[in-house]
């Protein structure tokens, strides 16, 4: 248990781990404590009695299927424990698996022309990613445009907010420039002078590529993929990084 509490903190890994363990020990100890119960039942002499009349056979009866107390207190406390486990196991497993299947439909969004993102710096953008939802599908994008690649396409960087380790809002380290927002319908961007980046949450701490340096996260950021059209810059799907 003290496993499991501790990867809630932690790691998600930590955690499935404890749990399992939560429900191999439950076993085992209901095992140890119905020993005694399911030992060997000493044999009873028979008790002698006049037979009584026979009545007339209506035909063969099925005989009732006999368990003893030690087989029901046995399966009670393993079905118990098993029950733990799986409330237990289940959220964990769900926190660990969910992620790969969520956020797979996100719209595309368009980020605005390229100019609004100077070379080698990075730019938050904030955008509704479902705007019939309002607030609710606000979402926040660390943008860094690094020039033209070797192919001669144009380059990004473009980190996902949320920490992998619990999903809190990650936030860049470095002065932010609250006085150059530009705002496109329902896009805001944000020049930041971000050398990297931190959950306040738990102390995961990520570099200027995203990549975990500290803490428990035990990858990199997710990163969006990204196209140029007509000269805007337009946000893909997301993806994980290793």
């Amino acid at each position: 248990m003290a496993c499991l509490l501790l990867g809630l903190v932690i790691s998600w890994v930590v955690a499935a781990i404890g749990a399992i363990l939560a429900v191999v020990f439950g076993i085992l100890w209901a095992l140890d404590v119905t020993r005694d119960v399911r030992g060997h039942v000493p044999a009873i002499a028979p008790e002698r009695r006049e037979a009584a009349a026979i009545q007339e056979d209506d035909g063969p009866e099925e005989p009732l299927p006999a368990y003893s107390r030690s087989r029901f207190l046995e399966a009670s406390l393993i079905g118990l424990s098993a029950g733990m486990g799986a409330v237990l196991t289940l959220p964990v497993l769900g926190f660990m698996v969910l992620p790969s299947f969520t956020n797979v439909d996100e719209e595309e969004v368009d980020l605005g022309p390229m100019e609004n993102f100077p070379e080698g710096e990075y730019v938050i953008a904030t955008y509704l990613s479902k705007p019939e939802q309002g607030e609710v599908s606000r979402r926040t994008a660390f943008v860094r445009n690094n020039g033209m690649s070797e192919a001669g396409d144009p380059s990004f960087t473009i980190l996902y907010s949320r920490c992998v380790h619990l999903g809190c809002p990650v936030q860049p380290n470095g002065p932010i420039d609250e006085d150059s927002i530009t705002k496109i319908k329902n896009v805001e961007l944000r020049p930041v002078l971000a050398q990297s980046f931190g959950c306040p949450c738990h102390g995961g701490q990520y570099n200027a590529e995203g990549n975990r340096t500290a803490g428990p996260p035990v990858r990199s950021l997710d990163r969006y993929a990204f196209s140029i059209r007509n000269g805007n810059l337009v946000l893909g799907d997301l993806f994980a990084v290793g």
